[in-house]
């Protein structure tokens, strides 16, 4: 399996390549987590849960376990 969200490190931005599950809700499909977008991750929580994303504009947070289901490439800082 390759990189996912719960992969990156705060800074770091990726562009999503697939969703691995049924499991994601589909809440987080509508705020733009799908395929071709960009994520950054913004922040992390104490105990690194949950995890403050930016997926093109949109500002959301979802739990390390929902990030480990959705498969990034990951992009270089510039």
């Amino acid at each position: 399996m390759g990189l996912t969200i719960a992969d990156l490190k705060k800074g770091e931005r990726g562009i999503i390549t697939d969703i691995s599950s049924n499991d994601i809700p589909l809440k987080l499909l509508e705020m733009g987590c799908l395929p071709g977008n960009e994520v950054q991750l913004v922040q992390v929580a104490p105990f690194a849960d949950p995890m403050y994303l930016n997926i093109n504009g949109s500002h959301l947070a979802i739990r390390r376990e929902t990030a480990a289901l959705v498969l990034i490439d990951k992009l270089l800082n510039e």
